[in-house]
């Protein structure tokens, strides 16, 4: 909802439509990260999921999901031995999950921007947040992992003085350095044990967008958008060598601690392999990827490399051997592994009668969804997409009643009030909907959208009524309930039928939602 008659706060109810077990990723990987303890890849991605594989031998088996944000995971990084993983998410929160068993364990909302990087020092454990609120902020692992019910205070340290968006970070093993990049076009050095800022380094012609450092933070390697990768000294405040091997912008490295090579991507879909040990520093070409790169992982034994892109399909390709001459013409392997992923939705239309939506996927593929019943109703296949909505469409007039989103690649439905849209105004026939039988006496008139939020927040799932007799909502529907403030006042209300993250500004919403049913 929006703009309540009594003057409230905004409110909007949204839902998105997907099946029970989503075991692939529907859009761009944007972090991988390898636990070698367990042989396992988390990946997180535009989709706003976090999913979990074994790879061990070479073998594909999925794990579990990490369901709990509402936007882009932007990054995501393994603590405490693999037992913990952060995530930063485009929903401006920073969360802590139980990596082994895939459920959050703290949701922290400091950030009041998107969160872009994550960084992280194994040796303190403390992680790094950033992104374009332009904040810093430093997380005691141990202290997060401690909290509980009652003891939920949590304390954190800020660096500030970032004039610009904050994409890309990096700590030394250590933690005593950090570096992070931004569209300031600058490296940013940070003392994080006195919270202040050590240096800036120019050199970088557009926004730095990938940082990594060695082992003992005096050397720092710099990916940016304006095609160039640096490597810096940070003793001496100076790069001292730029590696021109991509034609457009670098948005992901990945490198060892040794710096003896960095695998780098980005914009022109090229993986590289430039060997820093060789003083020409020749660059070879591994692999072309059909979709710009996201991110880079390195396996620990670095014979390959985990590949993110905008595409939704996650590949690990063969590195050198470490003996190659460093010749231009290395001829790279397929794939050593491929986790396929799930065409994005990149189309939608809303049919004449306000409650199907047809949809097309980056692959041709169309789709019929209902929006009252929050279901798929049917895949057709490569069909001619403006000829369906042709077909399908007929001479009936019904108020529009919600609006569709396809930031996560899946269908999500927006419930509000405003100047544009009231999710309240749509009366229609029981009988032309389908409702009730075409031999029903009665041609009851039935408020889609009162229908539709009496079946997300009563029905047994949120109270004991009974909701209504018409229909009822998937139990795996993940409700999201967005405050005024937008982004940084969302709430997840509902995953596989378990209510969480429940506020008293959730819960004043939800009486206002009940006040309005009645």
């Amino acid at each position: 909802m929006t703009e309540e008659r009594s003057g409230k706060k905004k409110t909007q109810v949204s839902f998105t439509i997907r099946d029970e077990k989503e075991t692939r990723h529907h859009s761009g990987v944007s972090s991988i990260v390898y636990d070698p303890g367990l042989d396992r890849v988390h990946s997180a991605g535009r989709d706003g999921i976090i999913r979990t594989w074994s790879v061990a031998k070479g073998q594909i088996r999925f794990c579990h999901t990490m369901e709990h944000h509402t936007d882009w995971v932007n990054g995501i990084i393994l603590t405490s031995h693999g037992k913990n993983i952060m995530s930063g998410s485009n929903d401006c929160t920073v969360k802590l999950w139980n990596a082994q068993k895939g459920f959050v364990m703290s949701t922290l909302r400091t950030h009041k921007d998107y969160v872009r990087a994550l960084a992280y020092s194994k040796e303190k454990e403390t992680v790094a947040s950033a992104g374009f609120d332009r904040s810093i902020y430093l997380w005691d692992v141990q202290t997060l992992t401690a909290l509980t019910a009652t003891k939920n205070t949590v304390t954190t340290a800020a660096l500030t003085g970032s004039k610009n968006s904050i994409y890309s970070l990096a700590m030394s093993p250590d933690g005593n350095t950090l570096v992070s990049g931004s569209t300031e076009k600058v490296l940013r050095v940070w003392d994080t044990r006195r919270y202040t800022k050590t240096m800036k380094l120019k050199g970088h012609m557009d926004n730095v967008k990938a940082l990594c450092l060695n082992f003992d933070g005096s050397q720092c390697l710099s990916g940016s958008s304006d095609g160039t990768i640096k490597l810096w000294v940070l003793g001496q405040q100076q790069c001292i060598l730029t590696i021109r091997c991509h034609t457009q912008g670098v948005w992901a490295l990945a490198a060892p601690e040794s710096f003896h090579f960095v695998i780098s991507g980005g914009k022109d879909c090229r993986i590289m392999y430039t060997d820093l040990r060789i003083s020409s520093c020749i660059s070879t070409l591994l692999a072309l990827e059909s979709h710009p790169i996201l991110s880079l992982c390195l396996s620990p034994d670095l014979t390959m490399v985990w590949v993110g892109t905008t595409d939704s399909t996650i590949k690990a390709w063969g590195l050198p051997s470490g003996d190659e001459d460093g010749s231009e013409e290395y001829s790279h392997e397929p794939p050593l592994i491929e986790i396929e992923g799930v065409p994005a939705i990149k189309q939608f239309a809303i049919l004449s009668n306000k409650r199907h939506i047809l949809t097309k996927d980056t692959k041709g593929n169309v789709q019929l969804y209902d929006a009252l019943m929050a279901i798929k109703v049917e895949d057709l296949g490569q069909v001619d997409f403006e000829e369906e909505i042709r077909t399908r469409t007929s001479q009936v007039f019904i108020p529009s009643w919600f609006t569709v989103g396809l930031h996560t690649a899946m269908v999500t439905i927006h419930l509000a009030q405003d100047e544009n849209i009231d999710c309240l105004g749509s009366w229609v026939s029981a009988k032309d909907q389908n409702l009730v039988c075409d031999d029903s006496d009665a041609d009851q008139k039935v408020n889609l959208g009162r229908l539709l939020l009496q079946a997300l927040f009563e029905s047994g799932r949120f109270s004991t009524n009974p909701g209504h007799k018409f229909f009822s909502i998937p139990g795996h529907t993940p409700v999201y309930i967005t405050g005024e403030q937008g982004k940084s006042n969302s709430f997840v209300l509902m995953l596989s039928n378990f209510l969480t993250s429940i506020s008293i500004w959730v819960l004043s919403s939800w009486l206002w939602f009940t006040f309005l049913l009645n």
